[in-house]
């Protein structure tokens, strides 16, 4: 009875998570949240090195294992190069969070080369070039993956063109890997509508985005982080689905 309540607690006991972009902000929240349900975790980081050691202290005080690896997710060699240091450092990978990601604002008519190329990179190449080197581990494991989208990616936001275009881009790999990479690996997305940091509690752009939205506030870090819970621990038969976290925000736009 007691080991029930205690494999109950932490159902990702045993399991080996990757998670990009985790040194800080919303990846660290959910780096932090897989190691509470049991699993040791690596984490990317690409400038933020000191961010990504904090990270991996406050992820090993919940009694796992944790590693931080240096990884630009835009770029095949180095990509390959982390997944093979993941696989060293942790044994094996069960379970794949994509979330190293790029938000930027930018009129639609100033929007550059540059700026349309460096969106998709991160948001869309990125998850694409990390699945696609994980693949052969997270089959044999018979894994999961779980892409961080977003609600631009479903609606469009005049000011976030590149990022909606690149989110939407997302989603469309999404379904594509649950797809092709049936029935070893489930694959879905998690795409949070408008998520305010505590900082941000008191500006006037949440408490507009909080009118909007049927739910009566803006998402926070935990609404995202119990979403990537679910897809982490539900059953293998849940795949290709993008779950909308927003309060229903998307429903008002």
């Amino acid at each position: 009875m007691k080991k029930a309540a205690i494999d109950a607690a932490r159902p990702l006991a045993g399991k080996r998570a990757l998670v990009t972009g985790a040194a800080k902000r919303m990846g660290r929240e959910i780096a932090l949240d897989l190691a509470r349900l049991g699993a040791d975790v690596a984490i990317t980081f690409q400038s933020s090195a000191r961010d990504a050691r904090r990270t991996t202290v406050d992820i090993a005080a919940c009694g796992v294992r944790s590693f931080a690896l240096h990884c630009d997710v835009s770029d095949k060699v180095s990509v390959r190069s982390m997944i093979s240091e993941a696989k060293r450092e942790l044994g094996c990978i069960d379970l794949l969070v994509n979330n190293a990601g790029f938000y930027e604002a930018e009129k639609l008519e100033d929007i550059s080369v540059e700026q349309w190329d460096h969106a998709f990179a991160v948001n869309a190449r990125g998850p694409f070039l990390v699945g696609q080197a994980a693949l052969k581990e997270l089959r044999k494991r018979k894994g999961k993956i779980i892409n961080i989208g977003s609600l631009g990616g479903l609606r469009p936001w005049a000011s976030h063109a590149h990022y909606c275009a690149s989110k939407a881009a997302l989603h469309m790999v999404t379904q594509a890997m649950a797809k092709a990479w049936a029935p070893e690996i489930a694959v879905n997305c998690v795409a949070p509508g408008m998520v305010y940091q505590a900082e941000e509690r008191g500006s006037a752009e949440r408490k507009r985005i909080a009118a909007k939205t049927p739910m009566r506030r803006p998402g926070s870090a935990a609404d995202v982080v119990a979403a990537v819970a679910f897809f982490a621990t539900a059953p293998h038969f849940i795949t290709g689905q993008v779950l909308a976290v927003d309060g229903g925000l998307g429903l008002a736009t």
